[in-house]
C-alpha cells in the first residue's frame, strides 16, 4: 500500500508475534501489553502517526474488547445494572473507533474469531448448532471499515464487505502485494477533491520550516512527494530539495 516497509508500523498485542514476519522487510513494531484499554490503543496509534507511518496494522483489536483489562473485563467488575453500565464503556470504545477512522494513515486491524453456535430444537431436544465464525469484538464493528476480509487457516481470504467494489463476494483468494496496490489506487483515485485539498496545503506553505512541519505531521500527504519537492524548490529559489 505504501511501497516502503519502513513506513509500516505494527501495534502488536499478540505476544510479539509480528516478529515472525521480520524476513519480509524492515517495518516497525510497537508492542502493547495489558491492560488493553481503548486509551492505550489510541495512544499507540498516535505514536505511530507521529513517527511518520503511512500504514498502521493493529494485531489484534480483539484484546480491547475481550483481553486483560479490556472492556468486557472492566464491565464485569462494575456494580449496579449491567445494561446501564454500558453507557460508561460505549463512549470509550467509540472514541477508539473514531480515532481509527480519522487517522491520516491506512489502518488495517485484525480480530480473532471463534465458532458461533445457536440452540436449535431437534427431536424435542435443545442442541447447539454451528452457524459460522464470529469476530471477537463488539457487534457491528465491521460496519465501520471500508473492506472486511475473512481469512481461514490456509490464508485464503473471502471478502465479506467491500465499499470499493474491488473484490467479488464469495471469491476465495490469497492476499498479496497486488491487493494492497489496488486498495491504495482506489483510495487515491476515489477522492480527487480531497487530493486537491491536500495538495493545496502543500502549496500554502510559505517557508521551508512550515513545509517540513506539514510533511512530518501529516504522513498521509507523503503520497504527494513530487508536490513537496516542487514547493521546496520554489521556496529555495530553484535549489532542489528532496524529501525522503
Amino acid at each position: 500500500m505504501c511501497k516502503d516497509w519502513s513506513k509500516i508500523a505494527v501495534i502488536d498485542t499478540e505476544n510479539n508475534s509480528s516478529h515472525l514476519y521480520a524476513h519480509l522487510g524492515e517495518y516497525y513494531v510497537l508492542n502493547v501489553s495489558a491492560p488493553y484499554t481503548p486509551e492505550r490503543y489510541i495512544e499507540a496509534i498516535k505514536i505511530c502517526e507521529e513517527a511518520g507511518s503511512q500504514v498502521i496494522i493493529i494485531d489484534s483489536l480483539s484484546h480491547e474488547w475481550d483481553g486483560e483489562g479490556g472492556l468486557l473485563e472492566y464491565h464485569s467488575q462494575l456494580v449496579g445494572n449491567s445494561f446501564t453500565n454500558w453507557s460508561k464503556l460505549t463512549p470509550r470504545h467509540a472514541t477508539l473507533v473514531q480515532k481509527i477512522l480519522t487517522s491520516n494513515c491506512h489502518v488495517i486491524a485484525t480480530v480473532r474469531s471463534k465458532q458461533e453456535y445457536v440452540i436449535s430444537e431437534k427431536n424435542g431436544k435443545q442442541v447447539p448448532e454451528k452457524i459460522g465464525m464470529k469476530a471477537i469484538q463488539r457487534d457491528g464493528l465491521e460496519y465501520d471499515f471500508t473492506i472486511v476480509f475473512e481469512i481461514d487457516i490456509h490464508h485464503n481470504a473471502t471478502c465479506t464487505k467491500d465499499r470499493t467494489q474491488l473484490f467479488p463476494p464469495n471469491n476465495l483468494f490469497k492476499i498479496n502485494t497486488k491487493t494492497g496496490e489496488e486498495i491504495a489506487d482506489w483510495c487515491k483515485n476515489s477522492f480527487p477533491l480531497q487530493a486537491e485539498l491536500d495538495t493545496n496545503k502543500i502549496y500554502a506553505c510559505k517557508t521551508l520550516e512550515e513545509l517540513c512541519d506539514l510533511y512530518n505531521k501529516e504522513p498521509i500527504l507523503h503520497q504527494f512527494r513530487d508536490d513537496f519537492t516542487q514547493q521546496a524548490t520554489f521556496l529555495k529559489n530553484e535549489k532542489i530539495s528532496t524529501f525522503n
